[in-house]
């Protein structure tokens, strides 16, 4: 079982903090890669994040409305079949 750590994306070049703004898995769902995991908002917009690989859900660290720096773990997967 490897944790893999899902940190909160640059969506834009001056982007430095933004929000979950919720979360569309749950802990314990399976995510495949290019999945939507999350609602990501900056003062802009709210964007869909995909997932960058394929695993469980197994650690949400960021509460929706929470404002976090670019970068920062927002939640872990972990990579077991």
């Amino acid at each position: 079982m490897a944790r893999i750590p899902v940190e909160m994306p640059k969506l834009g070049y001056d982007m430095e903090t933004g929000r979950v703004g919720a979360w569309l898995k749950q802990v314990g769902d399976r995510v495949e890669r290019g999945e939507a995991l999350a609602e990501i908002e900056t003062e802009k917009s709210a964007v869909e994040m995909e997932a960058t690989t394929a695993g469980t859900l197994v650690e949400i660290v960021a509460e929706p409305g929470v404002e976090l720096p670019v970068g920062e773990v927002i939640a872990y997967l972990d990579d077991a079949s």
